[in-house]
């Protein structure tokens, strides 16, 4: 199999894998059990963590809190934000149209509950431009949520003016850098931003790990009730052996991103410039410099995507139409809509998101592959005969 979904998830790699291992068997004690040697065990494996991911994101040991996945860590961002603005009489949330879903239902949530949400537009490449969020922020914003990086089309957003802009009218700012850490620098202070989320199944780390990165002083509402881990901030036993996971994962992608950058971007262009090439009426989605290494989207004129991800499945080649989180939905992408794309259009796009572990050649097999598929689904189209 040729696999070109990285966005989607990562596989665990072996050396992640064998930090894991001690943890479940050897070193399986509860990290809140201090009497006794297991527990303390535990503890320290889990500081060490939280010391290594604080290193690689540039931000204080005491500001990384771990959750469950990245969706925990934008729900308790969102929502806690949103809470502690309402006790000072603020009940206004800006986010943009092209947000993963994790913050996009967590802010219709809240609209449900009261709160005024503002979703700010974006221009043609998905790129929040700073205008807008002047326009719009005031001093009923209690937070305002834009992504580092888009999950499906790959544009990098402006998040320290954003963040800048902002905390001028007295909001606070988060963003989610799933789809970003480990990919590209992310540096939690010279974002400028309070609160940071990331995901470990997205850099080589197991599904089921994630963290919430918080400003030093600010302590929201609790999303999660119970026991007093994670400083009394987020109940419920550390997953250990998944933390330390996501620890390692992280350190080693941001110990090699100068080298793997190059090779996913080359891999990349390639694609990009061979799509662009050898197939007609096809529009590449997201900024062209300003967007992810690994990150290629594309719009295929005349035919759907999800053809083309089956034409494609059958030849072993493992593609996404959009986010795996809507997978199962026949709608068509909401960030492609924003960007400007008709229906028709946004319906026939695919998302390529290339690896480290993905080579030049399954590259060039793709580019192979994928011409006379697109050409045999469009002989059978009425839209492309009509052309």
């Amino acid at each position: 199999m040729i696999y070109f979904d990285n966005a989607a998830t990562t596989g665990v790699s072996p050396e992640v894998l064998d930090k894991m291992l001690p943890f479940f068997k050897e070193r399986f004690g509860n990290p809140s059990s201090q009497f006794y040697e297991a527990g303390r065990s535990a503890k320290e494996a889990l500081e060490n963590a939280r010391e290594i991911i604080a290193g690689c994101l540039n931000c204080d040991i005491n500001e990384v809190f771990f959750t469950a996945s990245g969706s925990e860590a934008d729900n308790w961002a969102v929502k806690g934000a949103a809470e502690a603005g309402l006790a000072k009489g603020k009940n206004k949330i800006i986010t943009s149209a092209i947000e993963h879903h994790a913050v996009l239902n967590t802010c219709k949530y809240l609209e449900k509950h009261g709160y005024e949400v503002v979703y700010l537009p974006v221009d043609e490449n998905g790129t929040v431009l700073p205008q807008t969020l002047k326009d719009a922020v005031d001093d009923k914003t209690s937070i305002v949520s834009i992504m580092l990086a888009n999950n499906e089309i790959g544009t990098i957003e402006p998040i320290a003016e954003l963040a800048g802009i902002a905390h001028e009218a007295g909001a606070l700012f988060h963003t989610d850098a799933v789809q970003a850490a480990g990919h590209i620098e992310t540096d939690f202070k010279a974002l400028g931003v309070d609160l940071l989320s990331i995901s470990g199944h997205k850099f080589h780390a197991p599904k089921g790990v994630g963290a919430l990165i918080t400003r030093k002083g600010l302590r929201l509402p609790n999303l999660i009730h119970g026991g007093g881990q994670e400083k009394g901030r987020r109940a419920g036993t550390e997953n250990v052996p998944y933390i330390v996971g996501m620890a390692y994962a992280l350190k080693f992608a941001c110990d090699n991103m100068e080298e793997n950058t190059k090779k996913i971007k080359a891999i990349r262009d390639r694609l990009i410039s061979g799509i662009e090439e050898k197939i007609p009426y096809v529009k590449l989605n997201g900024h062209r410099e300003q967007r992810l290494p690994g990150n290629v989207n594309f719009s295929f004129k005349y035919i759907e995507g999800e053809s083309l991800m089956l034409w494609l499945d059958m030849n072993s080649v493992a593609v996404s139409s959009g986010s795996a989180c809507a997978s199962g939905s026949l709608d068509p992408s909401h960030v492609l809509l924003a960007i400007g794309l008709p229906h028709e259009i946004a319906h026939g796009s695919l998302r390529l998101s290339i690896g480290d572990l993905n080579t030049m050649e399954e590259a060039d097999k793709l580019l192979e592959i994928l011409p006379p598929i697109v050409e045999k689904l469009r002989a059978m189209s009425p839209l492309y005969e009509n052309k």
